[in-house]
């Protein structure tokens, strides 16, 4: 057998109710511990100790290595099944979720951190190449995928609430929630056909490289709030992060079998989508972070602050179920350009509002970023998944999570070190929204310009 034969095993046609409801509940715990953490911040730092960057840490030190291992994980699931990387990522994420739980200090709560972020890296791209083979009509798969949406769109409403409660008791059950979900998702998997899969090379150098390029950035960033950008680590982290980026890319011009294939990216859709998951994640990732940190530190609790967030993750989860049906009428663009429009005004009133304004308030203008959860990401995802071949699904989605991803974790590195600047928590979160309705904005020129209108 060639390095690039496929095996014998066909797509995955049968167990589609397994496949979705597995994929579903991966989606789920990897999105709940990227937002139930946010409001838990305050009583981590109370318990473990640090400050403003120790936290950076702790939110950024899971969305860096899910950044940093998506597009190696992509390629696994094209290169042993979507079925055995997606139980493959659950497993471990379960087991690095409890070492979160029990981690004595914050420098091992970091580090458990570290590799729960690349388990997740595992469980998201073969969750969206389970649900790509099992269902290869487009509408059928349209559907689907709004229906894995659904594990994200609960776990974002669920998230800030759940993390408050939880901290009534300990900010550790946190992470042992995961536990029970995962289990569920590994016995629904059993039910699942094998995947394809295909035989080619690991891409070392690329992932090297690549993961030196994200974490330099990522790490520049988050220093640059505490020592200022002109600190000599700070610039040499910026220089690594772009030399980094330079071997990459002619890593991957050269090598026999890229984990990004390059030619991926003569498709104006997948660079469009690629655009618009990094933009949608500066918004929808640095908010939370950013209001989170800010609320309680004017004096409300965990609990109260996760409920003013509550109105926008329900907007979105009422929504998702809805917007297949909407685009199958429209077609794609119009229903991103619409999301990503008021995602863009979201965020910029909210960075207006004044600091005595009543947070009913601020929880009802929060339901206009709501509103672009569904309606950005799942279409976007239906785009991309019909606009490469099946064997490359998996690759496809590792690179639109990766840009999504990456976009978080630099909102969190940039608004933080916004955060830490002399002016304060209330300028820095004013100035940190602008810039996310910026980029949001700058997201929709580029969706009205390299969407199809056809639907």
């Amino acid at each position: 057998m060639t390095p690039s034969e496929t095996t014998t095993v066909q797509p995955v046609t049968g167990g589609a109710t397994a496949t979705v409801a597995a994929a579903l509940l991966g989606f789920f715990v990897v999105t709940l511990d990227g937002v139930v953490v946010n409001v838990a911040l305050p009583a981590v730092r109370a318990d473990l100790g640090g400050g403003i960057t120790g936290l950076q840490w702790v939110i950024d030190g899971y969305t860096l290595m899910f950044a940093a291992f998506l597009l190696s994980a992509g390629s696994l699931a094209d290169r042993i099944g979507a079925k055995r990387a997606f139980g493959l990522g659950v497993a471990v994420f379960v087991l690095s979720s409890l070492a979160c739980g029990v981690a004595p200090t914050l420098p091992t709560l970091v580090v458990c951190r570290l590799l729960q972020g690349a388990a997740a890296a595992v469980v998201m791209p073969s969750s969206m190449a389970l649900i790509g083979q099992a269902f290869p009509d487009r509408v059928r798969r349209a559907r689907a995928v709004a229906v894995w949406a659904m594990g994200g769109a609960v776990a974002s409403s669920a998230g800030p609430v759940l993390g408050g409660v939880l901290t009534l008791a300990s900010w550790r059950w946190i992470f042992l929630i995961n536990l029970p979900a995962g289990a569920v998702a590994l016995a629904l998997l059993a039910r699942v056909a094998p995947s394809a899969h295909h035989r080619v090379p690991f891409d070392r150098p690329g992932q090297i490289t690549g993961v030196l390029a994200m974490a330099a950035s990522v790490y520049g960033a988050i220093e640059a709030g505490r020592a200022g950008l002109t600190a000599p680590h700070v610039v040499a982290a910026f220089v690594v992060a772009v030399a980094s980026m330079v071997v990459f890319v002619l890593v991957e011009r050269r090598v026999a079998a890229p984990m990004l294939p390059l030619e991926l990216f003569r498709s104006r859709i997948v660079v469009t989508v690629v655009v618009i998951g990094f933009a949608f994640m500066v918004g929808y990732y640095g908010m939370p972070f950013v209001l989170s940190l800010l609320l309680q530190n004017q004096g409300l609790s965990a609990v109260r602050t996760g409920v003013v967030f509550l109105p926008m993750m329900l907007a979105g989860l009422v929504l998702t179920p809805l917007v297949p049906r909407v685009t199958e009428r429209t077609g794609t663009r119009p229903v991103v350009v619409t999301g990503l429009a008021l995602m863009t005004a979201g965020l910029a009133v909210v960075a207006l509002l004044l600091a005595t304004t009543p947070t009913w308030v601020i929880a009802a203008v929060m339901v206009l970023v709501g509103l672009a959860g569904p309606t950005v990401i799942p279409p976007v995802i239906a785009v991309l998944l019909g606009a490469v071949d099946a064997a490359r699904a998996g690759t496809a989605s590792g690179v639109l999570n990766t840009s999504r991803q990456l976009g978080g974790a630099l909102a969190v590195a940039v608004f933080g070190a916004l955060l830490n600047a002399p002016s304060g928590l209330a300028a820095g979160m004013r100035v940190s929204l602008l810039l996310a309705a910026a980029v949001a904005a700058a997201a929709a020129f580029a969706a009205f310009a390299g969407l199809r209108t056809s639907h």
